[in-house]
């Protein structure tokens, strides 16, 4: 059995299963023991910040017919026996589904969502469920009530949010893939901060069926991957939809848009110079960059606050002031948030919003991508923001807020490791646009890594 399959991307490690090299159920052993702690640096205490539960006898079954259909040349696709891990807001039938929150403790699904089922038919046997903040609404990734797994960068640091056991399954070699959900950069944000990719899907694209919901106008599901290549062969099954042809992908002539708007204040150090530096990449690559000012992206983030924490809160008040001792103080506060809020201006931000992506649209026609740094920050330590309410408040905003205009924009987006260790560098595209991202980020994939 190889020692080094955790290294490998999920496409290479369903090549290999294609060519013999590989068997499906040895590759599930493998994951599922790494899983539980096997061959990680830290043990079964790292994997149990990972995951909240394993689904060993599932991935077994679902490996064993992945064999068999190998052996007898009927795979259904490339992915086909490569395991794949779970955000725990994706229902999973017989397996609990409590997106990290005590509140659904014991919350037990009947069926899969619908995102499971399309997976598993496509013969990716499932690993378990990852951790996650609380009911996904915080960018940190920090959980005192279940758990929150590492970054990869820095063991006292928070890993970034809500998807952050699927951060954290790839980056650490627990999982060749792993699905998670995008509200105000949940997929993103994670990704980024573990130096991986991360796809933010349109609205509505995905069928959101099985999956606890958090906004549902800004909910969305994506893959996080070693490669852009994986991204978009778990794209396309998300999607029940062919794999975005990469072949040959460049920047050559294209047009790129850095957005100066918000998005450029206050970086850290750090950031701001590894964002130059993979600017400099993609120019040399070919790529035409252009810096531009997109006012709607001001005063969208203005009624941002109203169109987030009225819908949250109004979609799990119920159930929060139910046993609101049971949630996390700074989170709880957080939903809470949205309970002041007129449901008339509720509906006129709506409207608004509507009208400020028009504006964005126009204005941003003439490009391929906008881009932007993923995150302002790096990853903060957590013993600060555990002990300082405040704090944890304050940054979670900071954390967020690139990545949120990406949602409210209403499009596509795709985070890329810039070569600077947690900088992201996100490009993004018209609702619908993923095929055609996907390819771009094929080629700035290449770019960013010399």
């Amino acid at each position: 059995m190889s020692k080094a399959w955790h290294q490998e991307t999920a496409a290479d490690l369903g090549r290999g299963i294609g060519e013999g090299r590989i068997c499906p159920v040895e590759l599930t052993e493998y994951f599922l023991a790494r899983s539980a702690g096997q061959g990680l640096e830290g043990g079964a205490a790292l994997a149990d910040r990972i995951y909240a539960r394993l689904m060993a006898p599932q991935a077994r079954a679902e490996a064993e017919a992945a064999r068999d259909r190998a052996r007898n040349g009927t795979r259904r696709g490339l992915l086909d026996g490569v395991p794949v891990a779970w955000k725990d807001l994706f229902d999973t039938a017989g397996v609990a589904t409590e997106a990290g929150s005590a509140l659904l403790a014991g919350r037990v699904p009947a069926a899969d969502a619908v995102v499971v089922e399309r997976l598993t038919q496509a013969g990716l046997p499932p690993l378990g469920k990852t951790h996650m903040t609380e009911l996904a609404f915080s960018g940190l990734g920090l959980n005192p009530i279940t758990a929150h797994p590492p970054c990869v960068n820095d063991p006292e640091a928070a890993p970034g949010g809500s998807s952050s056991g699927s951060a954290a399954a790839v980056a650490f070699g627990a999982a060749p893939l792993a699905i998670g959900s995008d509200t105000g950069g949940s997929v993103r944000l994670p990704a980024a901060w573990n130096d991986l990719v991360g796809l933010k899907t349109s609205p509505g694209r995905i069928p959101a069926k099985g999956a606890v919901p958090l906004a549902a106008r800004f909910d969305t599901i994506g893959p996080l991957a070693k490669s852009v290549e994986d991204a978009a062969l778990a794209f396309a099954l998300l999607d029940g939809s062919a794999a975005p042809d990469l072949t040959g992908a460049s920047l050559r002539g294209k047009r790129l848009l850095v957005l100066e708007t918000i998005a450029l204040d206050d970086l850290e150090e750090p950031v701001a110079r590894g964002f130059e530096a993979a600017l400099l990449r993609l120019a040399a690559a070919g790529a035409e960059i252009r810096h531009a000012a997109i006012p709607p992206v001001a005063e969208a983030m203005a009624i941002s606050g109203i169109l987030y924490t009225a819908e949250c809160y109004g979609t799990w008040e119920t159930v929060i002031e139910a046993a609101p001792e049971k949630m996390y103080p700074p989170v709880l506060e957080r939903f809470r948030a949205g309970a002041g809020h007129r449901a008339c201006d509720y509906v006129a931000a709506w409207l608004r919003l509507d009208e400020l992506r028009e504006e964005w649209a126009q204005m941003v026609a003439g490009y391929d991508a906008v881009i932007l740094p993923t995150n302002a920050i790096l990853p903060p330590k957590v013993a600060p923001l555990l002990a300082d309410a405040a704090a944890f408040a304050r940054t979670n905003l900071a954390t967020l807020r690139n990545t949120r205009i990406g949602n409210l924009s209403g499009g596509c987006g795709l985070t890329l490791p810039s070569g600077t260790a947690s900088v992201g560098v996100s490009f993004m595209a018209p609702a619908g646009g993923e095929a055609a991202l996907l390819r771009l980020g094929a080629a700035a994939e290449k770019a960013l890594a010399g």
